[in-house]
């Protein structure tokens, strides 16, 4: 069978976010005694090693990715090419019991899921990208112990974030079809910053990424 080629379009969104994670190398993870790059890979290799499909590994993978666009970048990327302004509903739209929040501010995992969206993620990646915060605001809702081990600079950005979640966000939550997903990317996400880690390089997703923009699911 002749393999398929990916396409420059393919290739060339694969590039560009690519390089946006290899950004992340001079970037400080904040609080934290790793760089942004480092995170993302360890939080990826957490998924590959729970056997999770590929999306949800692209979804650790990128799940910081709003924290890399650059201001530029991203109204390039959603007022001017796309009519998108960030006050408009997201194009990322949430599963059945998933909880809203109202927010002024595009916080980065809103603009990261909006990004992602738009050079042509699946919807699941998109939607666990965007979920990383609320699933720590349940976590620590549910689970005070889950709340004492978070790092200080987490426990900081859980007050900017909206705090845990009251009892009926809770429910609400726990309906969501993708809910055990978006939980077990946050734990993933709070484990990956262990200095000097050894994980496979970027490259090593980059067959993966193609793969699925040339045929998402």
């Amino acid at each position: 069978m002749t393999q398929t080629t990916p396409s420059l379009t393919v290739m060339s969104k694969v590039d560009t976010v690519f390089q946006l994670l290899k950004n992340g190398s001079e970037q400080g993870y904040i609080g934290e005694s790793i760089s942004q790059l480092e995170h993302a890979l360890q939080a990826a290799l957490r998924a590959t090693q729970a056997k999770a499909d590929d999306e949800t590994v692209l979804a650790a993978l990128l799940h910081d990715i709003g924290q890399f666009c650059s201001a530029k970048e991203m109204h390039r990327m959603l007022v001017q090419d796309f009519d998108n302004a960030a006050t408009k509903e997201p194009l990322v739209k949430p599963s059945k019991g998933k909880v809203e929040q109202s927010v002024g501010i595009m916080g980065h995992e809103r603009l990261g899921a909006e990004y992602l969206h738009k050079l042509g993620f699946s919807p699941k990646v998109c939607e666990l990208v965007e979920s990383h915060v609320v699933a720590k605001r349940y976590l620590t809702a549910v689970d005070q112990q889950y709340y004492e081990d978070l790092s200080n600079a987490s426990k900081l950005s859980l007050k900017f974030q909206g705090g845990p979640f009251l009892p009926e966000e809770v429910v609400a939550f726990e309906s969501d079809p993708l809910f055990k997903e978006k939980v077990q990317l946050r734990k993933w996400d709070d484990a990956s910053k262990i200095v000097d880690l050894q994980t496979p390089d970027l490259e090593a997703y980059r067959e993966m990424a193609i793969r699925h923009l040339t045929h998402p699911a």
